[in-house]
């Protein structure tokens, strides 16, 4: 009985984030959607870290997994870098809205309608699986379970995803709940351990910790909803207008944490890159 009650709330989960994406989706005009910021917006220190761990030069010709490609951002830069992208995601129409954004682009990448635990692809088909603000979506252990079964040997899997542990962002997130989905769970230190028990080398870095004041200008003096307005969104959006306050307070996170390591803990953001599988 309880198994089928535990399958029974699994599959509302699904539909829950398929029916929420698939209203962002029809939502967005695909020439709104902001391919290049990934590597040139100041507020997007995840990415600009991930490209360059990655290397841009060594993305060309790589067959590139993106798993949860929602607006087709991450995809569509990768195509655009000369990789083989396959995007996916559980909403029909974000894969659809990334096509169409590729289109806009002048690339093509391929699309898949499927849940992160269920992968239609063989074993060791990438060279590097992507997920951008998706693990904390998904069922985690299951799905790591599926990246490093279609990863190759020497594959890299990178994401990044937010962190639960800052009471600050937690009370954010009760004021976002119009933008957010009733069962997200922001990652924590047994999600990177089980990345550990997977992979060879696994690196995590924490982003937005004093860069959080943006959020709070947002708040208390923009008088934005966050309830409304995707406050993530947005600061990509306003880099340009807001540069001037974030890129010191970003100077200011990256000695901190520098200097405090666990402090990435209280972070907004973290990003992990595993490479490497082990045969567990």
């Amino acid at each position: 009985m309880k198994e089928n009650a535990d399958e029974k709330e699994f599959f509302g989960i699904l539909c829950r984030e398929e029916q929420f994406h698939d209203d962002w989706a029809s939502s967005v005009d695909p020439l709104s959607v902001q391919v290049d910021a990934l590597e040139s917006a100041c507020t997007m220190p995840e990415t600009r870290y991930i490209i360059s761990s990655l290397g841009k030069e060594n993305i060309k010709n790589k067959k590139i997994l993106e798993i949860g490609c929602g607006c087709g951002e991450g995809s569509v830069y990768f195509a655009k870098q000369g990789a083989d992208v396959t995007a996916t995601d559980l909403s029909s129409r974000m894969v659809e809205l990334a096509k169409k954004v590729a289109e806009l682009h002048g690339v093509s990448i391929a699309g898949a309608v499927c849940p992160s635990d269920k992968l239609p692809f063989s074993d060791c088909s990438f060279d590097i699986v992507y997920a951008a603000n998706v693990i904390h979506h998904v069922d985690i252990e299951n799905t790591i379970r599926e990246i490093k079964r279609v990863l190759k040997p020497d594959g890299t899997f990178v994401c990044w995803d937010p962190i639960k542990y800052n009471p600050a962002i937690n009370i954010y997130r009760k004021l976002a709940e119009g933008v957010r989905t009733i069962d997200e769970h922001p990652i924590d230190s047994h999600y990177v351990r089980f990345l550990r028990k997977n992979f060879l080398k696994v690196k995590n870095k924490g982003f937005w910790l004093f860069t959080n004041l943006v959020f709070v200008k947002y708040y208390f003096i923009d008088k934005l909803d966050p309830s409304k307005v995707r406050y993530w969104k947005k600061v990509v959006d306003d880099c340009d207008k807001i540069k001037g306050f974030y890129l010191p307070l970003e100077k200011i996170d990256a000695f901190l944490l520098k200097c405090i390591p666990p402090l990435k803990w209280l972070c907004w953001n973290m990003v992990v890159i595993a490479k490497g599988k082990k045969n567990v």
